[in-house]
């Protein structure tokens, strides 16, 4: 908190005239401004358009009569010349009316002298390009964990006083429900320790994996990044032998102990490869392995119709990202959302704007999130991306080899209680020569299914059927196949 409160505080200082906060949490928002005004010995006004203007202690409460308008209330700031800081909540929306925009201006040309300054705190901060200009963003950060540890302390003494609750935790069990909370706001957290706490009038050990779910279903109703259970190991996916020795080598490399043994975090690897044959399940295998939470950034639910949202999308999925650190960051199909960025697009510039915004992030972040992108297409991607340094490493997943298709036949044999022993595997894995991963568990899937329909238990030849019926990617897409393996000989780490 003293690094942004220190931050406002020179904002005001130096006579900003207009300063824009945009948050969901209008009233922790507000109680930052009000600390950081009262350490200046300045004097504050608070206004929404209910309630009117109002002076705030240690002045009187009283409400200005005559200000509930947006047009009113800035008149009467502009007749007033003493210093002083107004806060606005919720003017933003208002000022799409040009005579406000003129009013707005006349007041930041004025402010400096004035001393002077109008903090406007809002959801969404979208200003017309001529208020914009003289505007400065603040940014009120996400609960750290000193907040959070405050936050559970009150929650719990206000929820004593109408229940009797009891807590169970030792100090290790304390701090992981802090880091179960992080990443969420401040109403986010309060609400979400209140809920485990009332379940059982008791917080203690359980408590953190109840958290986990909770804070799951909160960042799904965000809808920017989707917190994905990584139910697989790197020891149930079959070959990329060389992959699991690179991250098996990098475990631990995102916690405290490693930064202080002098190790960067990991940025990241691009898995490029041939659709099914394992991208998706190597990412969830990485969070299992290292035993972090996996977040999941769909790009193509970042785009917005309203000018100006899509960056913001963006950026609040960063944010979030940055604030439950660490944690392993899966961008899917990342040359879907960016492809039009390295060439002419029909979308006035955005998408290259966001592909700008994601790769600055990618080069700068020092934070511990090991991104995971993967990709079908090498074609559709910018150059900038796979260029050395954007990633730690860019692998190249091929279809699996023989003993690798064995290996994903007895997996998805045994996930469906089958003993693997009662199949020849090595025929099946020469039968299913040119099949990904995805392919073979559809095979599994569909040789079950004829079973079930014909009343008996799944059969060598069931398998062996389904696999003759299936002509696979390799080779109803062989020539892309192919152009994929010339390019990545000679630019990529081969996976296996």
């Amino acid at each position: 908190m003293a690094d942004t409160t220190d931050d406002l505080r020179l904002l005001i200082r130096s006579r900003h005239p207009l300063i824009t906060i945009e948050t969901e949490e209008e009233r922790r928002a507000l109680d930052r401004v009000l600390h950081v005004v009262r350490s200046l010995a300045m004097h504050a006004y608070v206004w929404n358009v209910v309630e009117g203007l109002r002076n705030t202690p240690p002045a009187s409460r009283e409400i200005i009569g005559g200000t509930l308008k947006p047009a009113d209330v800035l008149s009467w700031m502009l007749s007033r010349s003493w210093p002083a800081v107004f806060i606005a909540k919720e003017l933003c929306t208002h000022l799409g009316d040009a005579i406000l925009q003129r009013m707005v201006r006349t007041f930041a040309q004025n402010a400096p002298e004035r001393q002077q300054t109008l903090i406007l705190i809002d959801t969404t901060t979208r200003l017309p390009d001529s208020v914009k200009r003289l505007a400065t963003p603040f940014e009120v950060p996400l609960p750290d964990e000193a907040e959070l540890e405050t936050i559970i302390r009150d929650t719990f003494k206000e929820l004593s006083r109408y229940s009797s609750i009891r807590t169970d935790l030792s100090r290790t069990q304390f701090q992981h429900v802090i880091q179960m909370l992080r990443g969420l706001t401040a109403h986010e957290a309060r609400m979400a320790i209140s809920r485990v706490i009332l379940d059982d009038d008791c917080l203690n050990a359980d408590d953190i994996d109840r958290l986990l779910i909770v804070k799951r279903d909160m960042i799904r109703e965000a809808g920017l990044l989707e917190y994905i259970e990584p139910e697989v190991s790197l020891d149930e996916i079959g070959g990329l032998a060389n992959l699991k020795q690179w991250l098996k080598k990098r475990a631990g490399a995102l916690s405290a102990q490693a930064q202080e043994f002098g190790l960067q975090p990991p940025r990241g690897i691009l898995l490029l490869g041939v659709q099914g044959c394992g991208k998706s399940a190597a990412c969830k295998a990485v969070a299992a392995a290292w035993r972090l939470p996996l977040l999941k950034l769909d790009p193509g639910q970042l785009y917005d119709k309203y000018v100006g949202e899509s960056e913001r999308n963006l950026r609040m999925a960063i944010k979030q990202a940055e604030s439950m650190a660490p944690v392993v960051l899966w961008i899917d199909e990342i040359e879907k959302a960016f492809a039009s960025a390295g060439a002419e697009s029909s979308d006035g510039g955005l998408s290259k704007r966001m592909f700008g915004t994601l790769l600055n992030w990618f080069q700068d972040h020092r934070l511990p999130i090991f991104c995971v992108a993967t990709a079908n297409d090498i074609s559709a991607l910018p150059p900038e991306l796979v260029r050395k340094g954007r990633f730690d490493e860019i692998f190249f997943v091929d279809l699996p080899d023989h003993e690798a298709r064995k290996f994903i036949f007895a997996i998805h044999l045994m996930k469906r209680k089958r003993d693997p022993g009662r199949f020849d595997l090595s025929a099946l894995a020469e039968a299913a020569e040119g099949f990904s991963g995805a392919e073979i568990e559809q095979a599994v899937v569909c040789g079950l299914y004829s079973a079930f329909g014909h009343n008996r238990d799944l059969l060598q030849e069931d398998l062996l059927a389904e696999i003759r019926g299936t002509r696979p990617l390799s080779l109803t897409m062989a020539e892309r196949v192919a152009a994929l393996r010339v390019w990545a000989a000679s630019r990529c780490v081969p996976a296996d």
